[in-house]
């Protein structure tokens, strides 16, 4: 019995946490996605970042937002594959927080989330297994997502995706 309620009680918990963490506008106090983690790249001094280094898939894409492209290098990951797949997509995105644009998938694609404690600008996330979320401010974070990406150079990436939704395309390089 002790397993079960312990069981049970877990369950709720991971339930509870995720149900803060929505990909929408209705986040209490802006914290919502905007402030997700991200797939640890790595970068932060972490040493898992869901990758599957034997994989030999085209890493280089183009997300092309109002006439201007940004060169963009993919994870190695299934998630990037699988997103990759889709290529060439123009995807309706959403304003969050004034910090990121996002877009729930129809499908989902397979999900690896991992936390760290900073998102930077230019970082191309999945949340949960159908939200594709691209950042365009750098700050800190309590949430995990997958890295799918990230923006090689996102120093005019905010100006480009503006206030407000936006269409944003992505396809090989």
């Amino acid at each position: 019995m002790k397993l079960v309620v312990r069981l049970s009680f877990a369950i709720l918990l991971q339930f509870a946490a995720s149900g803060f963490a929505a990909c929408s506008e209705n986040d209490p106090v802006g914290d919502g996605i905007a402030n997700g983690n991200v797939g640890n790249d790595g970068a932060d001094g972490g040493a898992d970042n869901g990758d599957n280094d034997g994989n030999d898939m085209e890493r280089n894409i183009k997300i092309t937002v109002n006439g201007t492209s940004f060169s963009a290098t993919l994870a190695d990951n299934a998630t990037a594959q699988a997103f990759a797949a889709m290529f060439p997509v123009t995807l309706e995105m959403d304003d969050l927080n004034r910090n990121e644009k996002y877009h729930y998938l129809d499908n989902g694609l397979p999900a690896a989330a991992h936390a760290v404690d900073v998102i930077h600008a230019g970082d191309l996330m999945l949340y949960g297994s159908s939200c594709v979320v691209l950042f365009y401010e750098t700050f800190a974070s309590g949430y995990s997502y997958t890295r799918i990406g990230k923006v090689d150079n996102p120093d005019s990436l905010a100006a480009a995706l503006g206030r407000g939704n936006v269409s944003v395309t992505f396809d090989m390089r």
